[in-house]
């Protein structure tokens, strides 16, 4: 027979457990996180991508000249080398997600305070304060990826790099046009995208406010400085990231002469440009979900080296025939740089880890970089033609998929810093 007290125990024992409310809050946490993710990925390239169909209009205005104007292509990627080393450091300090909000405040800032410059000087320094908050916003968003989705690095990455990727075409394709029916100037088409940076920065202040609690006390033990310069994986992932950086930064500037010269229509090529950078939206999204799942990703290091070769080969032969073609397989060529972020998460084992590779694969790899497209323009200056150009750029993927391969096997920067101090 039970007893009164046995009856209340089952009554209690059979009510639903109440809601958690430190659970539910750390769900609406994580979401918010993921959306301020997805939409500073979206700001840290306009900064660039809407210079380029405004930059005759700049000139023009500002009286800059030629050689200056070309000393902005080289711009980026010494900012994301210089500041980007910077980001370790800052976020020992203060954490990576402040770091990231102090970064979209230089986005911010430096965006619309440009197109209120006066003169080609203030142009360039405003230029490179929002080069500086995109540098350390490149580095950090991977380490914030680690430290708050551990068991989700290859969808976080993917939404990262997606929407990083529509950022980057979004911002070609719809400044002109956006310039047009603010009135024309450029000031205000290129200042409209600070007003973007504005929205996110409020966004990731809220975050901040909402995780200040989690930006302190743990962040200097978990980013405990590391001789990375021991690591085979770091130097490979940095040269394997500066050899796809020189690619992608000679396609982007190059493209739409080499279709036009072919004989494709200034307007065709410069849908075949949005259709290279459109084609990495997609892909950048699935690539880094089936990457991470793999203990190495060697297998699509050599997918997209050789989609490369096929595509500046069928550039270099026959560029103006099945046009939509080459400009696909350039851009399947182009999603190394979402693969090596996911291998950039997955190659350390935690957040200062990923910090530190971050910081140095990306800086090291943007100095790389900055040769490149200088070297694609002597060499179609001197040959007249696209044949050496492009050539190069097929046979520098070699290369790129030998120092792949090797970033690509399953191992950990920290455990190969431990192997080579035992050696010494």
């Amino acid at each position: 027979m039970s007893t009164a007290a046995d009856t209340a125990t089952h009554r209690t024992e059979a009510r639903p457990a109440a809601p958690q409310p430190a659970a539910n809050r750390g769900k609406y946490l994580a979401w918010l996180l993921a959306v301020a993710i997805a939409a500073a990925a979206f700001n840290l390239r306009p900064v660039v991508t809407s210079l380029g169909p405004m930059l005759d209009q700049v000139r023009a205005d500002l009286g800059m000249s030629a050689t200056v104007a070309g000393l902005l292509t080289a711009v980026p990627s010494l900012c994301f080398a210089v500041f980007g080393l910077a980001a370790p450091a800052l976020a020992r300090r203060v954490g990576p997600i402040a770091v990231v909000t102090a970064g979209l405040g230089a986005i911010t800032l430096g965006v619309l305070a440009r197109s209120f410059a006066g003169g080609t000087a203030v142009f360039l320094l405003l230029t490179a304060v929002a080069l500086a908050g995109v540098a350390v916003s490149n580095v950090l968003i991977p380490v914030v990826i680690k430290r708050y989705f551990p068991d989700r690095v290859g969808p976080m990455i993917g939404l990262y790099s997606m929407a990083l990727s529509a950022g980057t075409a979004l911002a070609a394709a719809a400044t002109v046009p956006l310039t047009t029916a603010l009135g024309g100037s450029w000031r205000e088409g290129l200042g409209v995208w600070g007003l973007l940076a504005a929205a996110t920065l409020v966004l990731w202040l809220v975050t901040l406010f909402l995780r200040r609690e989690r930006s302190e006390g743990s962040v200097a033990r978990a980013t405990a400085k590391l001789p990375i310069l021991r690591s085979r994986t770091a130097w490979a992932l940095a040269v394997f990231l500066g050899l796809q950086a020189t690619s992608a930064y000679a396609t982007m500037g190059w493209l739409p002469k080499i279709y036009q010269d072919a004989g494709v229509s200034a307007g065709a090529s410069g849908v075949l440009l949005a259709l290279v950078m459109a084609i990495s939206v997609p892909v950048s999204f699935i690539l880094p979900n089936l990457a991470a799942r793999r203990g190495d990703q060697r297998i699509f290091v050599v997918v997209l080296g050789l989609c490369g070769i096929a595509g500046y080969t069928g550039l270099a032969l026959a560029a103006g025939t099945a046009s939509w073609l080459w400009a696909c397989l350039v851009g399947l060529s182009m999603c190394a740089f979402p693969l090596a972020l996911t291998m950039i998460g997955l190659r350390a084992r935690t957040p200062g880890g990923v910090a530190q590779l971050s910081a140095f694969a990306q800086s090291l790899g943007y100095l790389i970089s900055i040769p490149g497209p200088i070297l694609i323009g002597s060499l179609y200056q001197s040959t007249g033609g696209w044949y050496l150009p492009l050539g190069f750029l097929a046979l520098l993927l070699v290369p790129q998929m030998v120092f792949g391969l090797r970033a690509a096997l399953s191992r950990h920067i920290e455990d190969e810093v431990v192997q080579a101090q035992v050696k010494a």
